[in-house]
């Protein structure tokens, strides 16, 4: 190797490094130890030129590089080799290192935060409630028939019906993707926490869905119960199933109106009769105010005869309304339960969502009068055959706006319109073998299961996702 053309052999630096070892000075150490650093990075270069730690560059270098690479100790590919490998060292008194190249590991970390970032973002900014019901083969989330924790009455394909393409529909929002629910992310995210249902009939189709799909993510599906040991969850009452592994329950508290149905004397003989409190809220709210995330719904009870009359049933106070009118009954009602979850739920901790009015689709008539929906195989296809928009759902929205605790709102009224196949029908109750079900009273308010509830909690899942840290990138 040419002295002349390498400033670390000149006699120059011979010179330096000798007075720096004679004298002991720190500068002679830091001669040392940048020479041997030198002649180290040599040895590792020769022995294994496919060596890849970090690539530094150090400033005034390029002379030392040049005479390097143009010594005969290395050939054209263990120059390149060396140069895109090995740490360089100069012993100039001042140098900077500067990282030219990341890590391959911290480059795609890098890009899939962006990523994660971006996807976040865009369900953030996306109404996931303007979409369409697209077919997806790999749906259900669960096999009919195969959770033991489904309502006879929800449980259609048990019952007798024959076609499952309800079961094959999926929820596709217009302008971004739904991440597939993941249940065992979703009970990582609940993991010591309770998630309570607190409503109607329709909320109580959501829990069983939820459940369902959470179990069929266990290996051990043993290991979720009914706290109570029940297996009818149609009376009054509370009722939760535990997920022993997280420590963690998923809980439906039945309350109809959110306020308190209650009992009023109208006589001196005790004869009393039934009213709805339209400004007390239901007692059983002291069982889930301390729940970390509680959905709620109110709707379907407000269409029943006796409160869409409005005739000596709505009371405020000790005044019994001889008449008032189901939509006004409903705004104040609603009001009650704002004015309980501002002044009760600390938003700190728990998330309150309200699920929206789920659609029916009798035709010829209502649940009581020979209404029905058989028949039905798929969804409609053309908007102008949607319902209009009910008023109830925007005084809900406009009460929601007005609150100081922070609501979602599972604005699922448009897209269960469209699902006209997807309720019992005739399929309500379980069926003879090898034969049709019974005939009666059809049900085109509630739905199968599988079917529409598990998008319900596909949106609940994406709404809860955004705001944790638990969210990644979905497989598809």
């Amino acid at each position: 190797m040419d002295s002349t053309k390498n400033p670390i052999l000149s006699p120059e630096f011979s010179k330096y490094f000798t007075q720096s070892f004679r004298s002991k000075s720190p500068a002679y150490m830091a001669s040392l130890f940048f020479l041997t650093l030198f002649f180290f990075a040599l040895i590792i270069a020769g022995i294994s030129p496919a060596f890849t730690p970090q690539i530094l560059s150090v400033s005034n270098s390029s002379s030392f590089f040049s005479s390097l690479m143009n010594s005969s100790r290395f050939t054209p590919s263990q120059s390149k080799n060396y140069t895109d490998n090995v740490i360089v060292a100069t012993a100039a008194a001042n140098f900077n290192v500067t990282l030219l190249k990341k890590p391959e590991g911290e480059r795609s970390e890098s890009s899939r935060k962006e990523k994660i970032d971006k996807e976040k973002k865009d369900l953030i900014s996306c109404d996931l409630y303007d979409g369409n019901w697209v077919v997806d083969y790999s749906k259900p989330n669960y096999a009919p028939g195969s959770c033991p924790f489904i309502d006879d009455a929800f449980n259609c394909i048990r019952n007798g019906r024959p076609d499952f393409n309800f079961t094959r529909l999926w929820w596709k929002p217009k302008r971004c993707k739904l991440p597939r629910l993941d249940g065992k992310k979703m009970l990582e995210m609940l993991r010591g926490k309770r998630l309570v249902f607190v409503g109607d009939s329709l909320n109580r189709n959501m829990w069983e869905s939820l459940v369902c799909m959470l179990r069929e993510s266990l290996e051990d599906k043993k290991r979720v119960c009914e706290i109570s040991g029940r297996h009818e969850f149609r009376t009054e009452g509370f009722y939760a199933f535990r997920f022993a592994d997280f420590n963690s329950t998923i809980e439906f508290v039945r309350s109809p109106f959110l306020v308190q149905e209650w009992e009023v004397a109208v006589n001196s003989t005790g004869t009393k009769k039934e009213t709805l409190r339209l400004d007390v809220i239901q007692s059983s709210a002291s069982k889930y105010r301390d729940a970390d995330i509680i959905i709620f719904n109110s709707g379907h009870w407000w269409t029943h005869e006796k409160t869409s009359r409005g005739k000596d049933y709505y009371q405020e106070g000790n005044h019994v309304y001889a008449e008032l009118n189901v939509v006004d009954a409903y705004k104040k009602a609603l009001q009650t339960w704002a004015n309980w979850v501002d002044a009760t739920i600390n938003y700190n901790r728990t998330r309150v969502f309200f699920r929206g009015y789920s659609a029916s689709h009798y035709r010829g008539g209502q649940w009581n009068s020979g209404g029905s929906c058989n028949g039905e195989t798929g969804p409609i296809t053309n908007d102008t055959y949607l319902a209009k928009y009910p008023r109830m759902m925007s005084i809900l929205e406009s009460v929601i706006t007005d609150m100081r605790t922070p609501v979602s709102y599972l604005n699922i009224t448009r897209m269960t319109d469209y699902r006209k196949d997807g309720h019992p029908s005739i399929f309500r109750q379980p069926a003879a073998a090898g034969k049709q079900p019974p005939a009666g009273i059809q049900d085109c308010s509630h739905w199968c299961l599988p079917g529409v509830p598990d998008a319900w909690n596909e949106l609940l899942y994406t709404e809860l996702l955004v705001k944790t840290d638990h969210f990644r990138i979905s497989p598809n």
